[in-house]
């Protein structure tokens, strides 16, 4: 069952509390392990995140020492296995991190531990909880499976999909730039793309996007094309080049702020995403009336989806100016022709 990121938040938030366990699967780079942490913060929890890929069955059930009298043995706890069985005051999420990827020994030692919640003669404390993230075995990510018998030991499993309404919600939340905003709301595909061969490339995804987002600004305008394919692959690099060039030659915002009832009103798709994502980053206060002014000129011209993504990406960007008389008086109430566009 596919959820989107909000709705896999929801649902550890509900499952973490009572203890259950949950495996996400997913492409690589889409944010589970992001959403993992937020959920752990809001939750109060404290994270340890184990990377089962790398370990040894040993550290999932302790090393054999001898007993002082000789005759016998105990395994003793070690590593991640060892924090986990401290008592502690705040509860613990315990993050198996790209368990797919682990060696049928490795995956086996952790049954026990998912389900009985103990491992030989040492018992996890009551306020341990385990989550597990994976890639899938198509997604060229050295996956080759995970043992049924460990499956079944999880309370539910889900496989998180990336959504362009999830990640330009976290965008202008972050201060992303505008022009990668829109550029992404006019090729939703390449927002997360399937690698088909094993070269050694990269491939579109939401946390690759997150790397061409930081340089932005930073590398040369000569390198530009360079580093974006380092990120995103040669393809969508050129792609996202050919959209930057009709961003830099649209008006300013200034400008069309300056005459927002005659500023000219673009007809290409690209440059009308451009064009909303630049005005939401603008809006503050002092100038949100000339902002509802051009969009309601949007609207007018028969644009109310652009329009409805400036309002909206302007308030995630600023709050406080959906408390302004002027986002009062245009974009709420039975007549309102922007508030119907943002509540459907």
């Amino acid at each position: 069952m596919q959820v989107n990121a909000s709705q896999l938040k929801a649902l550890l938030t509900a499952y973490v509390p009572k203890r259950l366990p949950v495996l996400i699967t997913g492409r690589p780079g889409i944010g589970k392990s992001d959403i993992v942490e937020q959920v752990s913060d809001a939750l109060e929890h404290d994270l340890m995140i184990s990377h089962p890929v790398v370990e040894d069955p040993t550290d999932s059930k302790g090393l054999p020492f001898a007993a002082a009298d000789g005759q016998s043995a105990r395994f003793l706890p070690f590593g991640d296995l060892e924090r986990a069985l401290q008592p502690r005051k705040r509860p613990l999420i315990w993050f198996l991190d790209d368990l797919g990827q682990a060696s049928p020994a490795v995956q086996a030692a952790k049954m026990q531990l998912l389900l009985a919640r103990r491992i030989g003669e040492h018992r996890l404390p009551d306020n341990v909880t385990f989550l597990a993230a994976t890639n899938r075995r198509n997604d060229n990510a050295g996956v080759s499976g995970i043992l049924d018998p460990l499956i079944s030991r999880f309370a539910t499993v889900v496989e998180l999909a990336a959504t362009i309404e999830e990640w330009t919600a976290w965008a202008v939340a972050n201060d992303v730039a505008p022009e990668l905003i829109a550029f992404l709301r006019f090729r939703p595909g390449l927002l997360s793309v399937q690698k088909t061969s094993r070269d050694i490339e990269a491939t579109p995804s939401p946390r690759s996007w997150g790397f061409v987002a930081k340089t932005m600004g930073v590398v040369p305008k000569d390198l530009e094309l360079i580093s974006y394919a380092g990120s995103v692959g040669e393809g969508a690099a050129g792609e996202l080049m050919g959209f930057i060039q009709i961003y830099r030659q649209l008006p300013s915002p200034d400008l069309i702020l300056a005459a927002p009832d005659a500023a000219p009103i673009p007809d290409a798709p690209a440059a009308l995403y451009a064009i909303s994502a630049a005005l939401a980053m603008y809006a503050k206060e002092s100038n949100f009336a000339r902002v509802l002014t051009y969009t309601n000129r949007l609207i007018d011209a028969g644009l109310g989806e652009f329009a409805a993504l400036l309002v909206t990406d302007a308030v995630r960007k600023t709050p406080a100016l959906a408390s302004t008389h002027d986002f009062i008086r245009e974009c709420t109430g039975s007549d309102s022709r922007i508030g119907k566009l943002i509540h459907g």
